[in-house]
């Protein structure tokens, strides 16, 4: 099958969606579907307001509806709410040709926590964007929830899942005094670092990651070390050592970060919110409580090889079947499933 997949988060991004995508793409070749990515490269971009490291692709909208007539797919994916998302659901549209969607990223609360503008404006955008999809692409029942909750319609599966042979245990020990609690990921606003990096915890506060809010967060937190953004096996070494993983996100639709922590055998300390009380399911993986202090004190006290097994249960080969079942064909509302070519 040939497959057409757009995204506006992609390589040099490094982030749950772009790992997302790119670990199904790998698995849906391994498959053997073709697979053509619509990214930002090729494009003329400029730099995303207050995210300079993402770039935008800049009036995308003939070369992706030149792109999409030319391959000629047999099923069409827009991940994004960019600009070249925008472009392939308007052709779409035009055309009257079947595409799903998927909701990998709470937009609207990002908007409103960075620059105020209230949720039924975004709400309103991603259901305008949104709406014409045969299919959108949830990973979490309480994402699912939570989109019906504000007028979406025709929510379908897809999970996530980590790649356990690079994120496994291992032995080793850090130069930091120990405990150490471990934050990965973007350090933004919408995040929430600080109320990890406000908590009285002993040990050390270990940050990686890179975003508008690094250099305000390395003033307010001159204790907290701060690796900045690493490649891949410098990272599973920093999971590998942590001895807590503290995710203080209460805007994630997911949360991949958690599961690559608990697959190198580290237990993570989250709030019970949309994201981690769909991840962590077993109270032998990690602790939810409203307190993150609490929660990241008790625990360090679990098992590691509990913890790894938890995650071990998430497979990328699963999660990509559950995107295959969810996609259409352009021209015609059956599902597809699983057809090579």
């Amino acid at each position: 099958m040939r497959i057409m997949l757009v995204t506006d988060a992609w390589d040099p991004q490094i982030n749950g969606v772009v790992v997302t995508l790119q670990a199904t793409i790998r698995c849906l070749r391994e498959m053997g579907h073709e697979v053509d990515v619509v990214s930002p490269q090729g494009f003329r971009t400029v730099p995303m307001p207050t995210y300079p490291e993402i770039r935008l692709a800049l009036f995308p909208g003939r070369s992706v509806a030149r792109r999409i007539d030319q391959w000629r797919p047999d099923t069409i994916h827009i991940a994004t709410e960019g600009p070249l998302g925008i472009a392939a659901r308007n052709h779409c549209v035009r055309r009257d040709l079947k595409f799903t969607t998927a909701y990998h990223t709470c937009f609207p609360e990002y908007v409103r926590a960075r620059f105020g503008l209230p949720l039924s404006v975004t709400y309103a955008f991603m259901r305008w964007l949104h709406g014409p999809a045969a299919g959108v692409m949830v990973a979490t029942d309480s994402m699912r929830g939570s989109l019906r909750e504000n007028g979406f319609r025709n929510l379908v599966d897809w999970s996530r899942g980590v790649d356990t042979s690079l994120f496994r245990p291992a032995a080793g020990g850090w130069q930091y005094a120990a405990p150490v609690f471990l934050y990965v990921g973007r350090l933004a606003v919408e995040k929430d670092v600080a109320s990890f990096l406000e908590l009285d915890l002993p040990g050390t506060k270990v940050v990686v990651g890179e975003g508008p809010q690094r250099i305000e967060l390395i003033r307010r937190f001159p204790k907290a070390v701060f690796l900045g953004a690493l490649p891949v096996q410098e990272l599973v070494k920093c999971y590998q050592r942590a001895d807590v993983f503290v995710f203080p996100s209460r805007t994630d639709t997911f949360g991949l970060v958690m599961l690559e922590a608990m697959a190198c055998g580290t237990p993570v300390a989250a709030y019970p919110v949309r994201g981690p009380i769909d991840v962590i399911t077993d109270r032998n993986a990690g602790v939810l409580d409203g307190d993150l202090r609490q929660a990241a004190l008790a625990a360090l006290h679990l098992d590691r090889g509990a913890v790894r097994r938890h995650a071990v249960q998430y497979s990328w080969e699963r999660c990509t079947r559950q995107f295959l079942a969810a996609l259409v064909p352009v021209r015609t509302a059956e599902v597809v499933v699983g057809q090579a070519g």
